[in-house]
């Protein structure tokens, strides 16, 4: 199995939001906002090789949007997913299979584009796009909390166009070496899938973890709709994850790809950040 880094673009949102309870003047040490309370953050995505499959974890953000809603996110940086994926030499019709934690915007809205005639588009063509039933559900009647991160514009092409599959919540596996864990803190049934890579465990954090700066058990977002369940999916994780020298993948930190926690006498915290490639 091969692993690399896709970086799909940067976006900015309020910091506030994405610290929930934590005043401005403790979450603003690690994570700096603009004037207008706005802090960057990275949509990265992950490509998983693995003899004839080739897998892409998320996807970013998109195009497809107008000029009002992406003017709320500041898309920033010279990254694009095509042009990270063209600099490992991979172009879209290679993609075998796009694996999506959990089908906010920000993490599915890159896999539907436009055609040549305005029509919706699958981006890889020839991929099976994964979710799973209770999360589809979730997202396609979304509650009114979420109903602005569900955008049917990314999620429904996918199943219209005949290219979604559902993975097996039981089994957990999406084949060997590439198996994952659900937590519902978030969203109900986002996906952290969990990948052996050089005798190591990587694992992509999604939204259960989102940089660095959330590592402290109290640091949950405003976005979640079960706070307090992300807290105790949270400490379960990272403690396992500090026994168990996990490498924690991250998918929204501006600086870090990758970090591992350690625990200390007041809990987990940070123990190394470091490049996906220094593995």
């Amino acid at each position: 199995m091969e692993l690399y880094t896709v970086n799909t673009g940067f976006f900015k949102l309020d910091g506030g939001a994405m610290f929930g309870v934590v005043p401005k003047a403790i979450w603003s040490r690690s994570n700096p906002a603009d004037d207008n309370n706005l802090c960057n953050w990275a949509m990265r995505s992950l490509l998983v090789v693995d003899g004839d499959r080739v897998v892409l974890i998320d996807n970013g953000i998109g195009d497809k949007q107008d000029a009002k809603f992406f003017s709320y996110y500041y898309l920033h940086g010279e990254d694009s997913l095509q042009k990270s994926l063209h600099r490992l030499g991979v172009n879209f019709p290679q993609i075998t299979d796009n694996f999506l934690t959990h089908l906010h915007f920000d993490h599915c809205g890159g896999g539907i584009r436009y055609g040549s005639h305005g029509q919706y588009e699958m981006t890889f063509p020839r991929a099976t796009y994964w979710s799973n039933k209770d999360h589809w559900q979730w997202a396609t009647a979304p509650n009114p909390r979420e109903k602005a991160s569900f955008l049917t514009e990314n999620i429904l092409p996918m199943q219209d166009l005949g290219h979604l599959e559902f993975v097996d919540l039981g089994q957990k596996s999406l084949f060997p070496g590439f198996d994952f864990v659900t937590v519902d803190g978030h969203t109900d049934k986002q996906m952290l899938p969990k990948l052996r890579y050089k005798g190591r465990t990587v694992v992509f954090m999604a939204d259960l973890l989102p940089s660095v700066g959330h590592i402290p058990l109290p640091y949950v977002m405003g976005y979640d709709t079960r706070p307090l369940l992300t807290m105790g999916e949270k400490q379960t994780f990272l403690e396992e994850a500090a026994r168990e020298e996990y490498v924690l993948f991250l998918e929204h930190d501006p600086i870090n790809e990758c970090c591992t926690v350690k625990m200390t006498d007041r809990g987990v915290r940070l123990d190394q950040t470091f490049r996906l490639d220094e593995i």
